[in-house]
């Protein structure tokens, strides 16, 4: 369901608009583009539910004046309580669109390049080595080819995350570090104990 939230999301806010449309507002009713919209947008969501991807789906889509709102599926797997508009939801990452949405305000205002290398504002990541193998000592290193830049960090490409394969984060010497500095990077409960500087500090210790 976690996974599906996101998605859910995105998918709501491009989905059910269609792009270059006629204007529609709430006292010239329904469009078709609007109505053709939400059709596939129910039965791309639908079709998520039918495949057991998620239990259910609550979505809400506004635009120029209109306002839907669907649900669909139910509470749990194979569960008969349905699932409602108040339904309540963990959301994860929330905090990425918004610092997403300020650093592009800056961006605007010529305060920050998105080609900026982020040494002057995080200087803990500056100079950086890169590990010669995903799975390698950590020791075993070389040079980056280049700085992390603001871009990277709004595209997640900084050259660290959670590892799937071949297992949810294996015990690798990076992500066994990473624990023992207690970083906290794959699980939202316990939080990492660092207040953010003393986060960034010991992070930049690691390739």
């Amino acid at each position: 369901m976690l996974a599906g939230a996101a998605a859910i999301g995105a998918s709501a806010l491009t989905a059910g608009v269609v792009p270059g449309g006629p204007v529609a507002t709430a006292s010239a009713g329904t469009s078709g583009s609007w109505r053709a919209g939400l059709a596939r947008l129910h039965e791309a969501m639908a079709a998520r539910v039918a495949r057991r991807e998620l239990p259910g789906i609550v979505y809400l889509i506004a635009h120029r004046g209109l306002l839907h709102v669907e649900t669909i599926g139910t509470l749990t797997l194979d569960g008969h309580e349905p699932m409602r508009r108040s339904t309540p939801f963990r959301m994860a990452s929330m905090t990425k669109p918004i610092i997403a949405a300020a650093t592009m305000m800056l961006v605007e205002e010529g305060r920050l390049a998105l080609d900026e290398p982020v040494d002057r504002l995080l200087p803990e990541l500056a100079n950086r080595r890169v590990l010669t193998r995903i799975d390698g000592p950590l020791d075993q290193t070389v040079p980056a080819a280049r700085p992390i830049t603001v871009e990277d960090l709004l595209t997640f490409r900084m050259g660290r995350g959670m590892f799937f394969e071949p297992s949810f984060q294996p015990p690798y010497p990076i992500i066994t570090a990473a624990n023992e500095l207690q970083l906290v990077m794959d699980q939202p409960d316990p939080r990492t104990p660092h207040d953010p500087d003393e986060w960034m500090r010991r992070y930049g210790t690691c390739p």
